[in-house]
């Protein structure tokens, strides 16, 4: 079922982007009822793009502030490696989480959502501007996919998986990427 109109002009109205790819699953949509379902989306869409923006500017208070995590949060980071658990997230980290990205602009462009009563998932192009651990400014885009999960009345942020590969790379960069060499 495709985000409806209403989805639609509520993200607009929200200074959000929306594709037309954008779609809610016909089951999830029925669970909550399009009207409801379209808003929460339109409403995590908005608080993704605020905190993200905050981020790329190295507002990392902000950042959590608008979306708070849940304490079982993961993040597969757009630089590979373990992924990094809520636990892991220690004051010193997220100090310098906010201290790595700096004098960022953020824009994104939502390509699918799904939604539930108590989860949704948005699949997102972000497309950052920013300078990140002390390089120059320069464009990140980046394939994100975020999880969102209703605790009691607040929904806060329980997984996020990036990756720099929007513009696409080889099969032979693919495998030197999973051998684990440069590409």
């Amino acid at each position: 079922m495709p985000v409806s109109r209403r989805s639609l002009l509520a993200a607009a109205s929200a200074g959000v982007g929306l594709s037309q790819t954008g779609r809610l699953t016909k089951a999830s949509a029925q669970a909550l009822g399009e009207p409801a379902i379209d808003q929460t989306v339109a409403d995590l869409v908005e608080r993704s793009a605020e905190a993200n923006s905050a981020l790329m500017r190295g507002e990392i208070t902000k950042y959590y502030e608008v979306i708070p995590h849940t304490g079982d949060f993961l993040l597969m980071s757009p630089f590979g490696g373990k992924p990094t658990r809520a636990s892991e997230l220690t004051a010193e980290r997220i100090e310098a989480m906010g201290r790595f990205f700096k004098n960022g602009t953020f824009e994104h462009e939502l390509l699918q959502a799904y939604g539930s009563a108590d989860m949704v998932v948005l699949a997102i192009i972000e497309r950052p501007h920013v300078e990140v651990g002390g390089l120059p400014a320069q464009d990140w885009p980046l394939r994100v996919t975020v999880v969102y999960r209703r605790e009691e009345a607040e929904w806060r942020l329980v997984h996020r998986h990036a990756d720099p590969l929007v513009n696409g790379v080889s099969l032979e960069q693919a495998a030197a990427l999973a051998r684990g060499e440069a590409a």
